[in-house]
């Protein structure tokens, strides 16, 4: 099993300082981050540590992070990691051995299991994640702790399986003006798929540097309308992606 730990970046330099040390590059066959144009010095740490990236294209989302660093992903299951100190690195090898011995599709790295917690939830996220769980569990039959954390590890097919690197979906989002990342899309459409899911327990702790970039009342009011669109769309269409070398701004 071939792991690619997929590392989104949007002025993250006070993050990465602290957290990229305490990554073993041996647990992951390829570390690859997807940069969305930063300007506090973001891409020089990635080149000056010989760090392979890609440039986002187009408008900066999560959305299309996954979509541009799609094409250069190796392994046939990604990690998908914060590097603002929500992450905590030591639970890669964990989420790792638990795709292994469960020959999982997902396995979420929760916030919300026993023994954990979130140093960085307001008492309005904590509402706000514990309500979308409940929905995404009630709605399409998951049994998930935390629906909405971005740190999972996935079958790296499963971004064309469940169609999450096509447009329709995020119609919502450009009418909205948001950024919002496929994660809940991607819950939504395993649990409904009745695919192999699984958790770990993995702490959250507080963020490092940077500002904030979750919009809650904006994304919270699109993360709903998502549900009745996906609680009223049952089918969706498998999407293939093939990589553009020459537009992907990759580099080392």
């Amino acid at each position: 099993m071939n792991v690619t730990l997929l590392i989104p970046t949007l002025n993250e330099i006070e993050g990465l300082k602290a957290i990229m040390p305490r990554i073993n590059p041996a647990w992951c066959d390829q570390i690859l981050f997807v940069d969305g144009r930063s300007t506090d010095g973001t891409a020089e740490y990635l080149r000056e540590h010989h760090y392979e990236y890609v440039v986002q294209r187009g408008p900066v989302s999560l959305f299309q992070a996954y979509r541009d660093a799609y094409p250069l992903i190796r392994g046939d299951v990604v990690i998908a990691f914060s590097p603002d100190g929500n992450s905590v690195p030591e639970a890669i090898p964990q989420l790792i051995q638990k795709m292994k011995e469960g020959n999982y599709d997902l396995v979420v790295a929760s916030r919300y299991m026993p023994g954990v917690r979130s140093a960085d939830d307001t008492w309005y996220s904590a509402f706000g994640n514990a309500l979308f769980t409940c929905l995404i569990n009630f709605l399409f039959g998951g049994r998930y702790t935390d629906a909405m954390v971005m740190y999972r590890a996935f079958r790296k097919s499963l971004l064309e399986e469940l169609g999450l690197l096509s447009d329709p979906p995020f119609s919502l989002e450009r009418l909205f003006s948001g950024t919002v990342c496929l994660v809940p899309l991607m819950a939504m459409r395993a649990a409904k798929k009745k695919l192999s899911i699984a958790e770990i327990p993995a702490a959250e702790p507080a963020r490092i540097g940077g500002v904030a970039k979750c919009r809650h009342f904006v994304w919270g009011t699109i993360y709903l309308l998502e549900m009745v669109q996906e609680r009223l769309i049952w089918n969706f269409k498998p999407t293939r992606v093939s990589a553009n070398p020459s537009t992907s701004g990759s580099g080392s």
